[in-house]
């Protein structure tokens, strides 16, 4: 049983957390799939799924490719609408698990993003903005493309956003991951998400078609982490400025080497589809890895590689 260890506690821009470890939004749905392999209240906080003003059914199938060290998938931010999650949701949470709670929310406009994150704060520990998201009003680039839009949507959530924290989950698929950061930071975002997943593509050789129905989908897992690290190591570099790594940690050392290059929370998404104990294995790990390795609490290390 793993039990809370004051070792491995991390204070998240304000928010106190047992531990680094999070579920990343979009692999705990709403906490009630993980039940039947552990006790959620092991986790440092929780990031749920990803939600919007309107319920969404999500993409056609096939939504879901496997790769080498990793998979592809193109859900398509199915989810029950905002009213729903802060009415039945996270109510129905808050029955079994008592750890902070990361609401990830997603939109198609600057007035949804408002209007999800005004319904939102206080509500949670953490709002983290999902900025990937296509602007339907912009010519269907992400907000999270470019500094201008990134630092749109931050300023106009922040005029909303009082009580929660506010991170910002960035997207990889760009040319200058600090600029974005900075004009984040810039407008008063508290931390930044680094990194969502990277565009792909799979094809059936058989069928002369793409595996996934809308063609490309999001890439996670193992074969982005050297990636992530990179992003996390610029940006941390340039900017003092909470981050919640994310993007292929499968094991108590890439926790650890995301933690060097300037996490402090630390995202576990794929792997967790993979293997559902993933994270208590992580955690009974973590603390003779730190003694093996002359650690003797995991904030010292945040940021020891730059």
């Amino acid at each position: 049983m793993v039990t809370a260890n004051p070792r491995l506690a991390v204070d998240l821009a304000g928010v106190a957390l047992q531990n680094p470890l999070i579920p990343a939004s979009g692999c705990f749905g709403f906490g009630e799939e993980f039940l039947d392999f552990y006790d959620p209240n092991i986790l440092g906080a929780a990031a749920l799924k990803g939600t919007t003003r309107e319920p969404r059914d999500g993409n056609p199938t096939a939504r879901i490719a496997e790769t080498p060290s990793g998979m592809i998938n193109s859900i398509g931010l199915q989810n029950p609408g905002i009213d729903a999650v802060l009415a039945q949701k996270l109510p129905g949470l808050a029955q079994f698990y008592h750890q902070p709670v990361i609401m990830n929310i997603s939109g198609f406009s600057i007035d949804e993003y408002v209007h999800c994150c005004a319904a939102t704060d206080g509500t949670c520990e953490v709002i983290e903005l999902n900025v990937s998201c296509p602007n339907v009003h912009g010519g269907g680039m992400s907000f999270g493309a470019s500094a201008e839009a990134a630092a749109q949507v931050t300023a106009a959530v922040r005029e909303v956003v009082k009580e929660s924290a506010l991170f910002i989950k960035l997207s990889p698929n760009v040319t200058n991951i600090v600029a974005i950061a900075g004009a984040c930071a810039d407008e008063g975002a508290d931390g930044l998400t680094l990194i969502n997943t990277l565009q792909g593509m799979r094809i059936d050789v058989a069928t002369r078609r793409p595996v996934i129905a809308e063609r490309m989908g999001g890439l996670s897992g193992p074969a982005i982490f050297p990636i992530a690290v990179r992003m996390i190591a610029q940006v941390r570099s340039a900017l003092d400025i909470p981050v919640m790594g994310s993007g292929g940690v499968a094991s108590a050392r890439d926790v650890l080497e995301m933690m060097m290059a300037g996490a402090t929370g630390i995202q576990i998404g794929a792997e967790s589809l993979r293997n559902p104990l993933v994270i208590p294995q992580i955690l009974e790990g973590l603390p003779a890895l730190m003694d093996e390795l002359g650690i003797e609490r995991l904030e010292e290390i945040i940021g020891a590689a730059l």
